[in-house]
Order: structure tokens, then sequence, then C-alpha cells
């Protein structure tokens, strides 16, 4: 076939996501799509994927995309007339402690909310489902009906069958070369000839790194991913399986064993072993080049390293241990640093997306394709998906920390994630100037976006081990010092270093102009700063940013430190010629001092005027340095930001502290912001509710002229919406809710939580909750925390202390 010479999107790879890819956007009436693949269609990690399908995820919006793609898969063969073999078995999952089971019914929970029904099982339930097993050192495990294993090769068949029935164009053998920019247009290179395109998708798999460095001078970065060696085997027949499949006209349910690291799934008649072993290994070591081309190639079988999960799977299915192998798998899959995969706008590059670095490619593939098609076509997608987003990724994540966290990941691929555990690879990308003395004073470490900051300050005698942190209790070492760190800043004064703020300087003339039509309210005017928030077209929460304001046009906006990447994408793309938009975040470092005695802190340590009022800002010197003093305090006390030069950082701490000041960590910021109701970017403020949803409407201001984003979608919204944001008081149990807990009035689901923390000023457990606007103030609900229902009482609003702010404008 002739290549196209102009496409309105080219994909570069044909694996289960790049050609779901083209089929989803080919489906939405994007016909003229074009896939590019260098061999035949699934010669990269899809071929030799097991092709295991499961809805389970820790993640909320991976198991969204999960249940959207198996769904899919389930009515694919008929909807494009082309077989698949998709086996769906159900599956068990099995728990060797109780900290286990407590993760299934969080997961329970969060796939209830979906329509998805899971089952929490005792271990003779578990055996029900799957007899071969044993059973005896079980705590229980979970049922998941739905879950399966398809035929890769045959799903991406019958997703590129579907992609040119709907229009789409795909070319085998078609190596793309590199990719220029003209005219504000791509141009994908290959030996067949170029095609001019306005969007282009990496989704090349573990070739993905490969194809970014075509991005870096169009103002990309390296792509931040591992390529990991991953081993299963197949044994020869069983006869026992063969005669239960024949007797039951199925087969076996897949078994995990997730505490073991392994997965257990029948394949024709003999059985099919994956581990994720500890002592992992990198698909190309270092130093060692990953061949040009790498179709339908396997590495040397290495099952020494596999052989303590072998023995562990054998003890636990002694069918596995009857017959020899029949054939070892051992192929590449590329691992981004928190192993979950990176789809989303390719960060710095404009209209260049990415979808790769998929973990689970086959069973993430389906929703894959809709997922980066809703964010080609529409700028954004119908679940927030900032937990695969690549911009979560900044210069931190160079190719050093990418492979430690990728090895750190596949190693621990079934592993826990509880609420206070730091994971240790990839540690002190970025430091305060602070840092030393943080850690002399006790600091106990926690990284966001790389920066490192103090989560609480132990005392000598506290455990500081990373054992005492694996737990979802509430209670633990660190609880007794957040209460103190609290207490001092409600009755004292703290000071915290909050180093890593995301921080841009916007100025330039038709700033402010810019600004007004980017917002969906108002600007502060000069002196003084407030809260904005952005929506996207469809008037749900982009983002937040502090503004501070200089000048007529100029500019200070700040965010959290994750958001760097993609706040600063925004703000780019909003300004005019002539506006000039500087990342700031290295250049300055803010400390907050807070508490109602922070005004005598400060008054000794500089000549400022601090009687000026709340949201006002003015520079200053303290302890003799220059610096930017901002009466605000996400601590919801009498506070000041302390802004100042790195190189003035350690001075400015030390004198702050010298006088009295407390110092408190992430997790006592965190419970003090939540009594006050104050919400956490991609916590409470998430793209999955509109402004008003969130109780943002002070924020908002409609009957401005400019257009702002999602301005026509808010005039059309409900009022008062079908849901709101309040605060939860809730029986103080063990644990916090954790996100996505259910909500239930009368028996019936009317909600969820979206964050949680102990509030030690107001003596409660508190939850964020949206939930249905039929829910009243006063009403007693339930909230479901690891599986138990604890009671809870809806609040007026989502704030619980100083509601008149009496405190804070002290």
């Amino acid at each position: 076939m002739s290549l196209p010479s102009t496409a309105r999107v080219v994909i570069i790879g044909g694996g289960v996501v790049g050609v779901s890819a083209l089929y989803h956007l080919a489906r939405a009436g994007w016909t003229d799509c074009v896939l590019l693949e260098k061999n035949e269609l699934t010669a990269g990690s899809t071929w030799h994927a097991a092709g295991n399908c499961p809805n389970f995820a820790a993640s909320y919006g991976v198991m969204n995309m999960q249940r959207h793609g198996l769904a899919l898969y389930r009515g694919l063969a008929r909807e494009v007339d082309y077989p698949i073999n998709y086996h769906v078995t159900g599956a068990v999952r099995l728990a060797h402690t109780h900290a286990r089971m407590m993760e299934f019914e969080r997961v329970r929970g969060m796939a209830a909310h979906m329509g998805l029904e899971m089952e929490i099982c005792t271990p003779e339930e578990l055996q029900a489902h799957m007899p071969f097993m044993e059973t005896l050192d079980l705590e229980g495990g979970l049922w998941d009906p739905l879950d399966g294993d398809i035929d890769p090769s045959q799903v991406t068949q019958a997703l590129a069958r579907g992609a040119r029935a709907a229009g789409g164009t795909i070319a085998r053998f078609t190596p793309a070369t590199g990719v220029s920019r003209r005219g504000g247009e791509w141009i994908v290179h290959t030996e067949k000839g170029d095609i001019r395109c306005d969007y282009v998708v990496n989704a090349a798999g573990y070739y993905a790194a490969r194809i970014g460095e075509w991005f870096v001078p169009h103002g990309g970065r390296p792509v931040p991913l591992a390529v990991m060696s991953h081993q299963y085997f197949l044994t020869e027949a069983i006869p026992e399986v063969r005669a239960w499949t024949e007797a039951h006209g199925r087969k076996l349910p897949m078994l995990r064993d997730v505490d073991s690291s392994y997965y257990l799934r029948q394949d024709t008649y003999s059985l099919n072993l994956g581990p994720y072993e500890r002592d992992c290994r990198l698909g190309w070591a270092s130093g060692e080049e990953m061949p040009e081309d790498f179709s339908f190639q396997l590495y040397p079988d290495d099952l020494d390293r596999l052989e303590w999960y072998i023995e562990d799977a054998m003890a636990r299915v002694p069918l596995l241990g009857s017959q020899g192998v029949q054939r070892n798998i051992n192929g590449p899959i590329p691992y981004a640093p928190d192993g979950l995969p990176m789809i989303g706008p390719m960060p710095g590059v404009p209209n260049a997306f990415e979808a790769h670095s998929f973990t689970f490619g086959i069973a993430q593939g389906g929703g894959a394709g809709k997922v980066i098609s809703e964010w080609i076509m529409h700028g954004h997608t119908e679940w927030d998906m900032w937990s695969c987003d690549p911009r979560r990724f900044t210069d931190h994540a160079d190719a050093a920390f990418a492979t430690a966290k990728a090895m750190e990941t596949y190693g621990h691929e079934y592993a826990m994630h509880f609420p206070r555990h730091e994971w240790p690879a990839g540690r002190d990308r970025k430091l305060s100037p602070n840092h030393d003395r943080l850690g002399a004073d006790g600091a106990q470490m926690g990284a966001y976006n790389g920066w490192e900051r103090a989560n609480w300050f132990a005392r000598p005698g506290d455990d500081t081990s990373e054992a005492a942190t694996l737990t979802w209790d509430r209670a633990g070492p660190w609880q007794a010092r957040v209460r103190e760190e609290a207490i001092a800043v409600r009755d004292g004064a703290g000071v915290i270093d909050l180093a890593g703020f995301s921080r841009f300087a916007v100025s330039g003339p038709g700033a402010a102009k810019a600004l007004r039509g980017l917002i969906a309210g108002a600007l502060p005017k000069p002196g003084r700063m407030n809260l904005v928030y952005i929506a996207d077209a469809r008037g749900h929460v982009l983002t937040e940013m502090s503004c501070i304001r200089h000048g007529e046009d100029d500019f200070t906006l700040m965010t959290a430190a994750v958001a760097q990447w993609h706040d600063g994408e925004i703000l780019r793309a909003a300004m005019p010629e002539g506006v000039t938009v500087r990342d700031m975040t290295r250049d300055v470092v803010a400390m907050l001092v807070t508490g109602p005695k922070s005004r005598e802190v400060l008054a000794g340590l500089t000549e400022a005027d601090l009687s000026l009022g709340w949201l006002t800002h003015q520079k200053a010197r303290v302890a003799g340095r220059p610096a930017l003093l901002v009466r605000v305090s996400f601590a919801g006390e009498l506070g000041w930001e302390v802004h100042c030069a790195p190189g003035d950082a350690s001075a400015v701490y030390d004198a702050i502290r010298a006088v009295g000041a407390v110092p408190f960590g992430m997790y006592a910021l965190n419970s003090l912001r939540i009594e006050k109701g104050y919400l956490t970017w991609k916590g409470d403020l998430s793209s999955d509710y509109d402004l008003f949803e969130t109780g943002l409407d002070r924020f908002v201001r409609l009957d401005k002229p400019q257009d702002f984003p999602g301005k026509a979608a808010l005039i059309a919204a409900p009022r008062p919406p079908a849901r709101r944001l309040v605060a939860l008081k809730v029986e103080t149990g063990a644990q916090d809710a954790p996100y996505m807990a259910a909500v239930f009035h009368h028996g019936t689901r009317v909600g969820e939580v979206l964050s949680s923390a102990y509030g030690h000023r107001v003596e409660a457990a508190i939850a964020l909750a949206m939930l249905d606007d039929a829910t009243p103030a006063g009403a007693t609900v339930e909230v479901e925390v690891y599986g138990r229902r604890l009671t809870a009482t809806v609040q007026p609003g989502t704030c619980l202390w100083d509601a008149d702010n009496a405190r804070i404008r002290a």
C-alpha cells in the first residue's frame, strides 16, 4: 500500500496499545490517522505477553482503564468478526496476612463504585474456586469473577481489524526514522516517505525511550523508563488439569499469590507460572546497547533466579511440580519508575503524546486507547488519569533514577503501598539548603516530586525503621510526634521547610489580560495574593495556583510540587507573545512560619510591617537576608510564608528556629489543613469533579467578560450541583479512610472519600468526601474503611477549625 503524505495523527508503534489508540480514534470519527510499525503488529512486548486480564488495581484511574478495556474485549470478537481466545475464568488473590486482606477490602470497595463485583473470601471459599491449591497458611483472599486471560496477538489483530474498518490506516514494516517540525505541524520520517500530521503519539513500548530522543530538540526530555527482563514458563500437559477442564467445560481460575509474588494460571492443559522476583534483571544491562530491532525475540532462559518462587508455587499447587517445563518465555517489558504507564501529553512538546511503559499492556491496552484518544481529541480525559500522566516525572527522573525505581518496583510488583511508607530507591534527588539541619533535628523525610521534605520529626528512641511504616494504621512512631507538632502550631509557632513549591514568574505586557482569560475567577490587586482555579472545557478542576501580584503585569504563580510540569505547560500555552513564563522552582526556597506566636517570632528578625492584613505580601529582610513575606498559612493559623534565595535559606531557617519556632512536618501540615478544609491537588482537587461540586463557587466569576475555559459548561451546570464536597467527622477507628472509600446513607452508596486525616486541634478523625447533594448536613452516614463501616456525621461545610478566620486574620 502507498503511504499517506498527510494525517491527523501518526501513532508510532504497533503493539496492543498503539493499535487500540488507532481503533478508538477511528471509531470516534478521526479516520485520517496512521499507525506505523517497524515490523509486524505485536512484534514487541505484545507477542510474548502472558495475556492476563485483571480488573484489580491499587490506582482508581488504572482500575477504570482496565475495567473499560476488559469490557471492550468481551464483545470485541463479535463486533469486528474476528476470533479471539478470551477466557473469563475468574481469579483468586491470596492473602497471607490481615494487612493484605485490608488491601483487598479497599480495592473491592473501589471496584464496587465502578459496578464491579469482587468478593472477599475465606480460605475454604478460595479452595472451592481453585480446588488444586493448599490453603492452610492463608488469612483469606479475593475473588474477581471477571478476571481471565486473552490471546495477545488475536486481540491486537481484532483491534486492528476494527480500526481499518472504521477508516484507520496501518502501515506494517514501515519504521519511523525521525521527526521534525515545520509551520506548527509534525513531519514523521520513514524510508517510504514523510507524513505531515497535527499530532504524533509515541506508543513504541520498550523502544519508547529511543523514539523519545527525537523529541528532545523540540522541548522534550529523555523518557524515564527501564526495560526489565520478565520470565514465565509453561509446564507440560497435566492430566488432572485436563480432566477438571473436561468435567467443568472451562479453564481453572487464575491464582495470584501476591505475598509470594507470582501468578499461576491454566494454559491449554498445562500451567503457566510467572514470578516477579526480587533478584530481577534489566533487559539490557548498563552499558549494553539495545539492538535496533529486537522484534519477536527473547532473552536466554534464566530460571535459576526463579528457584524460590517455583518451589513456593509447587507447595501451593502441588500439581505444578508433576510435569516438566514445556517452554520458558524471557522477554523485555518496559517499566516507568513507579510501574504505572505513561499516557498523556509529552512533557514540553506541543501536540505530541505518549502511550507506553505498560507493565500489564494487554489488560490495560483497551482502556489506554480510550484515554489517549480522549487526550488528543478533547484535551482532557473522562477520568482523572494523573496517576499515568507522563508529566508526573520531572527533571529528577534521569536514567539512573528510572533504573533504580524500575528495579525496586518490579521486585515489589505486588507490594502494598502503605500510606506512610517511603520507598528507599531513587532518593535525595533534590535537597533543600536546610536538609542537613532538618536531619539533625530528627526529620524523617519523604519525596515530593523528587524534593526531600520532612514528614515528621523523631525524638531519640523513636522507631524510625522502614518496617515500622508497613501498616495501614494511623498509629505508629510518628503519631505522638505529629500531635506534638500540630499542638505547637496551635498554641505557639511552628516552621516547616517547603522546598520544591512549583513557582512561575509571569510578566510582560498583557500578562494580566491573558491570566483573566485563563482563570475562572478574579486576579488579586498589586500587593495582594489569592487562590485562582483553572478548569478544563467541562468546567472540571484542572489546577489550583496561588497568585501573587507584584505589579500590573507582574505575577508569581505557585502550585504543588508535583504539578511543576503540568502547570508550567498550562501557563506557557495560555500566554501571548511578549509575556514570559519563567520556572523559578529551584531559585526560591519557601518556609512557613505559623501559629499565634508567629508574629512574635518574626518581629525579632525583620523590620517588615507585620500588621499588614491577610493575603498581603511585602519585600523585606529576614535575619538580614532579602525575602518576600506572604501573609498566608496552609495550616489555618496566623502565619507568613518566607520566600528567599537558596543561598540565604539556611541563615533564615536557623534564625527562625533560634527564636523558638518548633519544626513540623508534612504529616502535621496535612492534619492542620484538613481541619481547615483546605484542599490538595490531585487529592480533593480532581478533574473528576467540576468547580461547583468541589465547593469553589467563590472563586468563579461567571459574569466576567472573559470566556475562560469551562465557562459555558459551568453556566449550564445544575445549581445547586448534584453532588458536593463536604467534611465528615468519622468515628475514630485505627485507620484513616482511604481515597475512594465508599460513603453510605441508609445503606445506599451516596459518595466517596477524597482525603482524610486525624485533626489534633478538633480531636476528631476527618474525611473530605464528595456526597450526593440530597445527603443533608447533620446526617449520620457510614464510611467504609478497609472493610469496616464507621459511623460519620456530615458537617455543614468543609471547615471545622476557625470557620470565621479570626485566628488567621489576627
